[in-house]
């Protein structure tokens, strides 16, 4: 090797020393400035979920030092009446609330997506329940609203029906209350499906019209497949939010779950554990398997999504 090759070997390796001493301060001034969401994560994210993992296998009232019981809380899970009713309750809630609430939100979405004059207006007022619906206000109104002198029963009276049921106070149609007031909540997915409709190009249905299609066949065969990828991620959501409903229950049955449980949901019943009866490390434990229940589901909808979910690929 000769000496000029020699001498350009090591500038070059003295070039990669200084590059490489450069980017230290760079990765400094970066950790510097993640510190407070690193911390943030630390301290009110990862270290609660740790702490209540702990917490699942020991007794503990808030006021003791926690007794470690082991598999003693997720042992009685399987001999909880109550539980088992909270789960029927929130997976009736799901499973009914869910496609009837992205339903409409599709249906509106459609008709918004036609042009109708004042489109801003409407909509912001069908976006306006999903702002409201979960607040306590709301609650307490569909509380008058169903009660047995509420507004149903004055409306149901004008045309010659005449009744004086609590449609909240009745476990037969307590929980269907709650229902419709979860599908009144349409406003969210509906701008999402808003936003998706706007992004499927028109020479579609042209050359679909063209075609003779009519408008049902169009939306079958262009609107539904192109918006399924919209379609999958309002259901993930709308999974993960309804399992996790609280304030709507808790404040129309009062917080007692409503008549024989009727509107005990999962996560009430976990309020109750934990702040009702002191029983956080019990509370604990049915956190860990509401995080199970939503992890299983989904990962059963993505699981399913190959199937029905359409990408540009």
């Amino acid at each position: 090797m000769s000496v000029a090759e020699l001498r350009t070997l090591a500038k070059d390796r003295r070039s990669g020393r200084r590059a490489s001493g450069q980017r230290h301060p760079d990765n400094r001034a970066a950790l510097f400035f993640l510190a407070p969401f690193i911390l943030g994560a630390l301290a009110l994210t990862i270290g609660p979920i740790v702490g209540s993992l702990y917490l699942s296998f020991t007794d503990y009232n808030l006021l003791q030092d926690p007794e470690w019981v082991g598999l003693a809380n997720y042992e009685r899970m399987l001999t909880d009446a109550r539980l088992h009713n909270s789960l029927v309750v929130t997976f009736t809630y799901v499973f009914v609330g869910v496609p009837l609430q992205l339903g409409v939100a599709l249906g509106l979405a459609v008709l918004l997506d036609k042009g109708l004059r004042g489109l801003p207006f409407y909509r912001s007022a069908f976006y306006l329940p999903s702002l409201l619906g979960a607040s306590v206000a709301i609650a307490m109104l569909w509380r008058l609203i169903f009660g047995s002198e509420g507004l149903l029963n004055s409306l149901l009276g004008v045309v010659g029906i005449q009744t004086d049921t609590s449609w909240i106070g009745n476990p037969d149609t307590s929980l269907m209350t709650i229902i419709l007031l979860h599908v009144w909540m349409f406003g969210s997915p509906m701008v999402i499906f808003l936003a998706g409709l706007r992004q499927i190009p028109g020479e579609l249905y042209e050359a679909a019209a063209v075609d003779g299609a009519g408008p049902w066949s169009r939306f079958r065969a262009i609107t539904l497949p192109l918006l399924t990828p919209i379609i999958f991620f309002n259901l993930v959501l709308a999974v993960i939010n309804s399992f996790s409903a609280f304030t709507q229950a808790f404040i129309v049955s009062g917080g007692t779950g409503g008549p024989t449980d009727s509107l005990l949901f999962f996560s009430l019943y976990l309020y109750q554990e934990g702040f009702g009866a002191f029983r956080m490390g019990y509370a604990s434990a049915l956190a860990w398997l509401l995080l199970i229940i939503i992890g299983v589901l989904t990962a059963v909808n993505f699981w399913l999504s190959k199937y029905w979910v359409h990408y540009d690929d």
